[in-house]
């Protein structure tokens, strides 16, 4: 047994069961950093002689059975790699129980223990379903550039994201400046605006636009006009995708119809490839290793987070059931800050 210490909390679901098999997968959209969390799974586990398979192609992958046994050197030279060793995909088949029962069947036949799922909280609601229909326990590791999971100040493959987009931008602004012109530049994020809250922040954008605020078009304007007045002739708007008001695109019209000349640059997925920093590599190694020392010392059915710096295990009823939020106070501070 492991005499490695989790941080005090009082989980109700701990079990003195041994383990001695575990399995490693990646679900949904790929993240920097994941690479370096099934490297801290695997190394983990064979260092307290535990046997270690991974899962090819996220869930898809688990239903047809495409297990492997790893070991140390199977993930040797991955730290460093963009993307996931292992492949994700998006399975429409997991949402249904017949696809659920058929990947606790295939886990069973291995004898799996304990399942870690490195992914988004569409992960973890199949996770949190394959545990409570058929008894699977399952670990999982915030691994998405979104940033919105609840129970974690920060995501594995975040950090990365935003770093890549900060320095796109960095060069938009710099064609932006030399030809006059306002650029509208949109990153990812479907249903969160953490990407595109940090990088306007960041890349001092003079407006930014999240799904969870929609900002009347005349305040987007008028921004724009109090920057010109006081000689500024060059402007950035950073707008997520899944903004209320319309995409980069339909927002570059509605700019046009205002007799302004915007021009678009969408960034798209080149946010989610790439080295990952050294945020990511470490915050991915840590939540790794504890994913598999929290299996170790019984614990079952939850996220391993960090909060105001601090690993804690969060309940995946209680990750899949709340929404992260954005403090409005974020884009007060950016409003004043492109005053």
């Amino acid at each position: 047994m492991s005499m490695f210490r989790l941080p005090s909390q009082n989980l109700k679901s701990r079990s003195k069961k041994p383990i001695a098999r575990i399995a490693v997968l990646c679900s949904g959209g790929d993240a920097p950093g994941m690479n370096a969390a099934i490297r801290a799974v695997v190394r983990t586990a064979v260092a307290n002689n535990l046997e270690v398979f991974g899962i090819s192609r996220g869930y898809a992958g688990l239903l047809e059975g495409k297990l492997a046994p790893m070991n140390a050197s199977s993930v040797a030279n991955i730290i460093q790699r963009g993307g996931t060793v292992l492949k994700t995909s998006r399975c429409p088949e997991f949402f249904h129980r017949t696809g659920r029962a058929q990947a606790a069947k295939v886990l069973k036949a291995h004898k799996i223990d304990t399942l870690v799922v490195i992914g988004g909280d569409g992960s973890f609601a199949g996770a949190h379903l394959l545990s409570k229909e058929f008894g699977i326990n399952c670990i999982g590791l915030p691994g998405t550039i979104d940033n919105d999971i609840f129970g974690s100040d920060d995501t594995i493959g975040f950090d990365t994201s935003v770093n890549t987009a900060l320095e796109a931008i960095d060069r938009i602004r710099d064609t932006a400046s030399s030809h006059d012109r306002l650029f509208i530049v949109e990153v990812m994020g479907k249903h969160a605006g953490f990407i595109a809250l940090q990088v306007g922040i960041c890349g001092g954008a003079e407006t930014i636009l999240i799904p969870e605020y929609k900002v009347p078009f005349g305040s987007i304007c008028k921004s724009i006009d109090r920057g010109i007045k006081r000689g500024k002739l060059s402007s950035i708007i950073v707008v997520a995708e899944g903004y209320r008001g319309g995409n980069a695109t339909e927002i570059a019209k509605q700019f046009e119809k205002k007799g302004y000349s915007a021009k678009v640059a969408i960034l798209g997925h080149i946010q989610r490839g790439g080295a990952p920093s050294a945020h990511d590599r470490f915050l991915a190694s840590t939540l790794g290793a504890y994913s598999v020392h929290a299996a170790i010392h019984g614990l079952k059915n939850v996220i391993v987070g960090l909060e105001n710096n601090q690993i804690v295990f969060v309940p995946f009823t209680k990750v899949i059931s709340k929404k992260k939020t954005i403090t409005k106070q974020y884009l007060e501070i950016s409003a004043e800050l492109a005053v």
